[in-house]
């Protein structure tokens, strides 16, 4: 097996435990007897424990973003947008113990696990405001800062969502896709010259 192989072997290892249990108590002997490997082997491609949790948060985070890239082929920018947050509900609701592993990277003192967590909001981000000219909306400052805000609303309604599930999967859809341009009007209301 070559290093890189081995390397996303243990990852994806690493991925199907966060399934099973929190990120934390995936353990470097649990991988590497699951592997058939030594724990000295298991350092010679990661770090530390830590170094491996990352790489498994950032495994977890390109999964997620690949999940929901926009389907340009759809056309209107309110279709992707409900497309692509249909596809994070799904993704959160099949991968919740990993994801939930990521949003708690956000509040980790480690500054590798929190930039994973804001390379993946800044992704998310990005491909909104790519999408704001379609729907007459100017990405001013504010404007991106709006965006921010709901990417951290979909994220908090979607785990409460799961946690208890109060409404159906597609009121929560309609919730978090009609959030966003509902932020956009407000902005433009409260501060139609915004820099």
């Amino acid at each position: 097996m070559s290093p890189q192989a081995r390397r996303d072997q243990l990852i994806a290892l690493g991925l199907a435990m966060v399934g099973e249990r929190p990120l934390e108590q995936v353990s470097i002997d649990a991988i590497a007897e699951e592997a058939g490997v030594s724990r000295a082997l298991l350092f010679h491609y990661f770090d530390s424990k830590q170094d491996f949790h990352v790489a498994i948060a950032r495994a977890q985070a390109e999964a997620m973003l690949e999940c929901t890239a926009p389907e340009e082929s759809l056309g209107d920018p309110l279709r992707i947008l409900t497309a692509s947050m249909s596809a994070f509900v799904d993704f959160v609701t099949d991968n919740r113990s990993a994801y939930m592993a990521l949003i708690r990277g956000a509040a980790s003192a480690d500054p590798a696990m929190r930039e994973v967590f804001d390379h993946t909001r800044s992704v998310m981000a990005g491909r909104v405001l790519d999408h704001a000219p379609a729907l007459e909306i100017e990405p001013t400052p504010v404007v991106e800062m709006t965006v921010h805000g709901w990417i951290a609303f979909v994220e908090q309604t979607t785990i409460s969502w799961l946690t208890d599930p109060l409404i159906t999967r597609d009121e929560l859809l309609a919730v978090i896709s009609s959030a966003l341009p509902a932020l956009a009007s407000a902005v433009g209301a409260v501060l139609p010259t915004a820099p």
